[in-house]
C-alpha cells in the first residue's frame, strides 16, 4: 500500500551491484547497465515493498521490488500490471516499461505529477477528475483475479495465526457486523468491476487538473462500491463530500448508494485493520504495524457503533438502479 510515483527519493544514490536483488532487476531491463551510470535512489514510502527511482540518461522510472510472500496479502501480481496497462491505456496510470514477475520487477515511467494532500478530495475540482479515474479502472477489460473484502478478512486471520501474530479481540465483533453486511448485499449483489482496492490520497496524482491512479496491487474483480467506502474512509471525505462522490460515481443519488458507500466504509477499515495484524506475521520493513492496524480498529469501533446502522443495513437490500 501507498506507492507514490511523485515521492521524492533520497539524496543519496546507490550502487545497485551491492543489492543482488536490484542488481538483478536492472541487468534484467533492456537498455538498462549497472555500469552505464545509472543514477539508482531509493524511497522511503511504501509498506510493502522496496521502492527506486531510476534515471536512465533523460529518462525517469519507477522502480518497484517485491517478494513472493506478498500474494499473502491476496495480491496477484498479473493481475496488478493488467489493472495498470488498462488504466494507462485511458490515460490515468503510468505506462508499464517492464514486467518481470520471476524477479518481482515492475517498473512504470515516473510521473511529473504531485500526490494529493490532506482535504484535496473535498473539492470538486479534483474529486471530478479522481472519479474520473476510478470509472476508467472500473470500465477496463475484466480481470483474471477476485478481490472480496468479505473473504480477504478471513483468511488474514488464518495467515497471521500460522505465523503466530495474536488477533485482537476486536476481530469477532468486526467479523459478526461484517456477516450482517454481506448477507445485506447479496439481496442484490452488484456486477463485479475490475477494482483498484487501495484507494488512499497518496495513490492519487495529480497535475494541471488531471488525475493518475498508482499502486495497483490489490485489483481485482469485485463491488465498485468497495473502492468507494475505501477512498471514501481513507481520505477523510466529509458527509457532503460523500453525497458528491455517489452523484458524481451514479448521477441520481437513492438510500440504497448512501446506505452501501457507509458500510462499506466499515468494511474498508476491517480489511486495513487486518492488513496490518497479517503484516505483523509477513513484512520484514521497519513499519510499526500494531499501530497501524489499531488505528483502524479503533475507527471501525466508532463507525460499527453508529445508531444508523441498522437502517443501513436495511437501505442496502435494495436493488441499485
Amino acid at each position: 500500500m501507498v506507492l507514490p510515483f511523485a515521492a521524492v527519493a533520497t539524496d543519496a544514490s546507490i550502487d545497485p551491484s551491492t543489492d543482488p536483488a536490484l542488481g538483478a532487476a536492472i541487468r534484467a531491463i533492456p537498455g538498462w547497465r549497472t555500469d552505464a551510470g545509472l543514477d539508482v535512489r531509493p524511497i522511503a514510502e511504501g509498506r510493502t515493498n522496496r521502492n527506486f527511482r531510476v534515471t536512465v540518461g533523460r529518462e525517469a522510472f519507477f522502480l518497484r521490488l517485491s517478494d513472493e510472500e506478498t500474494a499473502l496479502l491476496g495480491i496477484d501480481r498479473d493481475a496488478e500490471q493488467a489493472s495498470i496497462r488498462a488504466a494507462a491505456a485511458a490515460g490515468h496510470a503510468p505506462e508499464v516499461v517492464a514486467y518481470r514477475p520471476e524477479l518481482g520487477v515492475l517498473v512504470t515511467r515516473w510521473l511529473d505529477a504531485e500526490p494529493l494532500g490532506e482535504g484535496d478530495l473535498e473539492r470538486e475540482e479534483v474529486l471530478g477528475p479522481a472519479v474520473e479515474a476510478i470509472e476508467a479502472i472500473h470500465g477496463g477489460p475484466p480481470l483474471e483475479w477476485s478481490f472480496d473484502p468479505f473473504r480477504i478478512v478471513d483468511d488474514y486471520r488464518r495467515i497471521a495465526e500460522e505465523r503466530g501474530v495474536a488477533v485482537p479481540g476486536a476481530f469477532d465483533e468486526a467479523h459478526a457486523m461484517a456477516r450482517r453486511i454481506e448477507d445485506a448485499f447479496a439481496t442484490h449483489p452488484m456486477p463485479a468491476t475490475p477494482c483498484h482496492n487501495d484507494l488512499l490520497e497518496a495513490n492519487f496524482l495529480l497535475k494541471d487538473g488531471h488525475v493518475w491512479i498508482v499502486d495497483h496491487e490489490y485489483a481485482g474483480m469485485g463491488d465498485p462500491f468497495f473502492d468507494l467506502g475505501n477512498l471514501s474512509i481513507n481520505n477523510a471525505l466529509s458527509d457532503d463530500a460523500q453525497e458528491r462522490l455517489l452523484a458524481l460515481s451514479f448521477g441520481n443519488v437513492t438510500d440504497a448508494h448512501r446506505a452501501r458507500l457507509k458500510l462499506m466504509r466499515i468494511m474498508s477499515d476491517f480489511r486495513e485493520a487486518m492488513w496490518g495484524v497479517v503484516q505483523q506475521g509477513l513484512s520484514s520493513l521497519d513499519i510499526d504495524y500494531v499501530e497501524y492496524a489499531q488505528k483502524h480498529f479503533d475507527r471501525l469501533s466508532t463507525t460499527m457503533a453508529d445508531r444508523r446502522f441498522d437502517d443501513w443495513l436495511e437501505a442496502a437490500r435494495d436493488p441499485i438502479a
